[in-house]
């Protein structure tokens, strides 16, 4: 495995490349798929529960994984992180042929405040107010798909308060825009969204109103939603120190949906 770092964005924050080795062993593909993590915090933190164990995961499955250490707190307003975002699908794309990614199979995973971020780049890849505010103007930053666990959406009644009000730094422009439910077009891309519905921390609304947006653009979506299970489940193992059998079937349910998205590609 080879491991790279590089810096993207307007605050220079490290994206890490965890890439396969090539190989000649039969049946193993070398230009592979490849996922971005934005692990969840409350754009408070980054979690590590939401990081390497979802790696990990996506690793096994044969992908090149990146996870990028978006902007937090105070250096969350001005749409950082999801130009950090954007900048990193555009960097990885650049580099496809010598990080043998394949450059029309790249996913973007976020859990809580990082769904947010994911469902923030697969909705306004090509909003004017981000490509304005790119240090590199390219069209290249939009997911081929996305994976969202119980992502925080809107800022409207059903807000996640600490994620919208570290994300729009308190500027009601940008927490309007931030409320994604009411940003959906047809130029989305397609994501796989999964919630509980008794999460305590960020309301299963959040979910339920991006589905019903995504409906109404005709963006292709996959939504489950699971009858128990509190928030911040991650992989919903021992190991993450939340075990929820139940929900565990996302993980499954997931990486088949991602699969089938990409071998559609082909």
């Amino acid at each position: 495995m080879r491991i790279i770092q590089i810096a993207v964005g307007p605050k220079q924050v490290p994206l890490t490349g965890y890439l396969q080795d090539i190989t000649s062993d039969g049946g193993i593909r070398n230009i592979r798929p490849s996922v971005v993590i934005c692990p969840g915090g409350a754009y408070r933190f980054r979690s590590e529960r939401e990081r390497d164990p979802v790696a990990l995961h996506f690793l096994n499955m044969s992908y090149n994984v990146f996870i990028l250490d978006y902007s937090v707190k105070e250096d969350a307003k001005d749409l950082n992180p999801l130009l950090e975002a954007s900048d990193a699908f555009i960097k990885i794309r650049e580099h496809a042929f010598s990080w043998m990614c394949d450059p029309t199979r790249i996913a973007i995973v976020g859990f809580s405040a990082g769904g947010h971020l994911a469902a923030s780049l697969a909705i306004l890849h090509d909003h004017a107010l981000v490509a304005s505010k790119q240090t590199i103007k390219d069209e290249n930053n939009r997911p081929d798909a996305a994976v969202l666990c119980y992502p925080v959406i809107t800022g409207g009644e059903y807000a996640h308060q600490e994620s919208i009000g570290w994300v729009s730094g308190g500027d009601e422009k940008l927490r309007a825009l931030m409320s994604l439910e009411n940003q959906v077009s047809s130029s989305a891309s397609p994501m796989f969204i999964w919630h509980t519905v008794t999460d305590a921390s960020v309301p299963v609304e959040n979910s339920m109103l991006l589905a019903l947006s995504l409906r109404r653009e005709q963006v292709p979506f996959e939504l489950h939603l699971f009858e128990s299970g509190n928030h911040g489940l991650s992989m919903c193992t021992e190991e993450v120190g939340t075990p929820h059998p139940g929900c565990r079937q996302w993980v499954d349910l997931a990486s088949t949906w991602l699969n089938s998205r990409f071998h559609h590609n082909l």
